[in-house]
């Protein structure tokens, strides 16, 4: 279980201290898919950034799985099973697709194995494997080739930074048949995805709003969802785009 006690997160902008972060306190189960939504500017992406480790809190405990891990980077983070998509997945010249998934995995794999996690995510592995990490590769790509790097770490927390950023229809429809799959397949695990859209909202076992950078509810999806659609509040102010499942911002 992952818990946030009085998390916050402040920066310094010409002099000038911002609060971004104030004072979240919640809790995240075990086995569970949660979706993390808001208005933009609300802070979603630097609670996600908090949970992996890249920022560190200037006040307040993180807690997972009964460790105090408010101070630890995100190398340390991760060794505790603790795995960040990045909104933009990174691009590496001269790497493999196949190499890629080994330094994930942190251990010797087969080719067989590169081949299942590339199928959990709907891609063709004879058409991958040997492929670049590079610009050759769509967007849409790109995201869940990150995302069969996440599934080769094993990861026990996994974060996923509006997943949909940058991609077209097409990709997104299969973004969202991944996430199914993960969702179905969650065993002593748990998936955090930050986003905006419907049809990922739609997928979760619990939603959390944040606006303001503050915590404004958390429940269920049958909870919170409908009140989050056609309503002035959370994520009605984001674009139609990204409600429809176009690609976000």
């Amino acid at each position: 279980m992952l818990e946030l006690k009085n998390v916050s997160f402040s920066v310094d902008i010409d002099g000038t201290e911002k609060e971004i972060i104030k004072g979240i306190s919640l809790s995240i189960p075990d086995n569970k898919l949660v979706a993390v939504t808001g208005p933009n500017g609300g802070g979603k992406s630097s609670l996600a950034k908090l949970i992996a480790g890249i920022y560190i809190p200037t006040a307040g405990k993180i807690i997972y799985n009964g460790v105090d891990i408010t101070d630890l980077g995100i190398t340390e983070r991760a060794k505790l099973g603790i795995g960040f998509a990045f909104q933009q997945p990174v691009k590496f010249k001269g790497l493999t697709v196949f190499d890629l998934l080994k330094i994930a995995a942190g251990k010797r794999i087969s080719v067989k194995d590169a081949c299942e996690y590339l199928s959990s995510v709907g891609l063709c592995a004879r058409d991958y494997i040997d492929r670049e990490v590079n610009s050759s590769l769509s967007g849409g790509e790109l995201k869940r080739i990150e995302i069969a790097t996440v599934i080769a770490r094993a990861t026990s927390l996994s974060l996923f930074d509006e997943p949909e950023a940058g991609i077209d229809l097409w990709s997104f429809g299969n973004l969202i048949e991944v996430f199914r799959r993960m969702r179905k397949q969650i065993k002593d695990s748990s998936v955090i995805i930050i986003s905006h859209q419907e049809r990922i909202l739609d997928i979760a076992d619990e939603i959390i709003v944040l606006k303001d950078g503050k915590l404004d509810r958390q429940g269920s999806r049958d909870e919170i969802l409908p009140g989050l659609i056609g309503t002035s509040s959370a994520i009605s102010d984001c674009k139609m785009g990204a409600m429809k499942g176009g690609a976000a911002e």
